[in-house]
């Protein structure tokens, strides 16, 4: 499977079939038993030495690790700290940087994502959706080369879905890579460049949002959408 620099694809599939699985392989929260993730021309989590692949330290696996963005299904804020805190953790205390740097980058990020107005805040004060746009907006603070959405919209009231899907459009018209486990086919219909259909472990079909989604080939992928829809 090819994620071109820019783009957009989408995940479907019935549940168990591998698509969160495939997404934290790619920034190495599970190990791969066979295979290769490149990012960037760049190994995931191995290295070539004299011909051969061999795995990488911890510490080198987390740097490789922040070339990508991840946003949960469960937002995974941290409690005791404030919105703006939540999204100055990681440039701080992981890529080392200043205050005096990265606070001004979050409260743009905050505007980015209609949430000016909600920085001293704690997590609990904010609505699901809420939430998940901080959460999105924490992935942005680190300037990942993509961001991997694992069904970002799942844990969240109907009424609160349209507002992240609004966020996640907007970064897909500023050109950023995303790969997003969905079960919002009308988002990846719309915003994709490409819908990659699992089932069972591996890709069973994959393609442009209309052929894959009003046009599919394989009987299982027909057997799916219409269940869905």
């Amino acid at each position: 499977m090819q994620v071109p620099v820019g783009s957009v694809t989408c995940l479907i599939g019935p549940s168990g079939s591998g698509k969160t699985t495939l997404l934290r392989c790619m920034n190495r929260l599970e190990s791969i038993d066979a295979g290769i993730v490149i990012v960037d021309d760049e190994l995931v989590g191995v290295e070539a030495r004299r011909g051969k692949l061999i795995a990488q330290s911890e510490n080198d696996v987390a740097a490789t690790r922040q070339q990508s963005g991840m946003v949960f299904q469960r937002f995974n804020l941290f409690p005791h700290r404030t919105v703006l805190e939540n999204i100055i953790e990681g440039p701080l205390y992981v890529q080392k940087r200043s205050k005096r740097e990265v606070i001004p980058e979050a409260r743009i990020l905050l505007e980015r994502v209609g949430l000016a107005d909600r920085e001293g805040a704690y997590p609990q004060e904010l609505s699901g959706g809420q939430q998940q746009r901080i959460a999105i907006a924490r992935a942005l603070a680190m300037k990942p080369k993509l961001i991997l959405f694992d069904e970002p919209t799942s844990a969240l009231d109907p009424e609160l879905v349209g507002e992240v899907l609004a966020v996640m459009k907007g970064l897909a018209a500023d050109g950023m890579t995303m790969v997003v486990v969905t079960h919002e086919l009308g988002f990846a219909r719309e915003v994709s460049d490409q819908v990659v259909f699992m089932d069972g472990g591996v890709v069973v079909e994959s393609g442009p949002p209309d052929e894959v989604l009003l046009n599919p080939q394989h009987e299982r992928t027909r057997e799916f959408i219409g269940r869905v829809l």
